[in-house]
């Protein structure tokens, strides 16, 4: 079977979008996973205003979270600016902040996370680390994993400029054109820092049987509360009997 693997940063510029799972089936029977498999080239467009990922369907838009009106956004530097002269605020400012470098945030309002990089993690076995950036057009499964087994994935990330709000990733799975998982996972709110984050998810287990073997498509998106897309990637994987060789 033949996969692609496809990235879209989407930050104020304009990328293509994600080829839908109906126009897959259509054209041709094209794989996907619980972690992604086989997907197809992708037309559209990310807003450049407020870049955002394309709606995959209508449940996207049922689970969107309801939009809250919180007033204008202002940048980190003026918030430490208001009430200065209370000390007591300031100083709950600052813990609240965490360790933000305040010499870097300037005035920025919207915030910038760079996902760094994304790997697997199962028990028993070296991590699984799958390269960023993707190399546009990139032939070929990303990656295999072993059916009925145990995983975790681990993301590391950047936030600079402000505080980003419910940032969270979502990943949808087809295979030969039909989808068979939609996973999210909240991973929370940060503030600008220096040093990256880490998160794990919660451990996960492989589907198994015959009719989970096989070849997947799948596309994986990180956005926050505002549905601001900072990546979106859409890839091929295999579900296989055995591990693949490390050899």
């Amino acid at each position: 079977m033949s996969s692609a693997v496809e990235t879209i940063s989407c930050s104020k510029v304009d990328v293509p979008a994600g080829p839908e799972p109906e126009e897959k089936a259509k054209k041709a029977a094209v794989p996907a996973e619980h972690g992604g498999d086989a997907a197809a080239p992708i037309n559209g467009k990310c807003g450049e205003a407020a870049p955002r990922c394309h709606e995959e369907e209508e449940e996207d838009e049922e689970d969107a979270p309801k939009v809250i009106d919180l007033g204008p956004m202002v940048s980190i530097k003026e918030q430490l600016e208001k009430d200065k002269d209370d000390e007591s605020l300031r100083r709950w400012k600052e813990q609240l902040l965490g360790s933000v470098d305040f010499n870097s945030v300037g005035e920025t309002l919207e915030p910038d996370v760079k996902i760094m990089s994304l790997s697997i993690l199962s028990p028993g076995r070296p991590d699984i680390f799958l390269p960023l950036p993707v190399e546009p057009k990139a032939k070929g499964v990303w990656f295999t994993l072993k059916e009925g087994s145990p995983y975790r994935l681990k993301f590391t990330f950047s936030v600079s400029n402000n505080i980003v709000s419910g940032l969270r990733y979502t990943n949808t799975v087809w295979k030969t054109g039909i989808k068979v998982d939609r996973a999210k996972e909240m991973l929370g709110t940060f503030s600008p820092q220096l040093e990256p984050y880490t998160y794990v998810t919660p451990e996960d287990t492989t589907p198994s049987g015959m009719f989970a073997r096989g070849s997947y498509s799948a596309r994986t998106k990180f956005l926050d509360d505002d549905r601001k897309c900072y990546l979106e990637i859409n890839y091929t994987f295999d579900i296989r009997r055995e591990w693949p060789s490390t050899s």
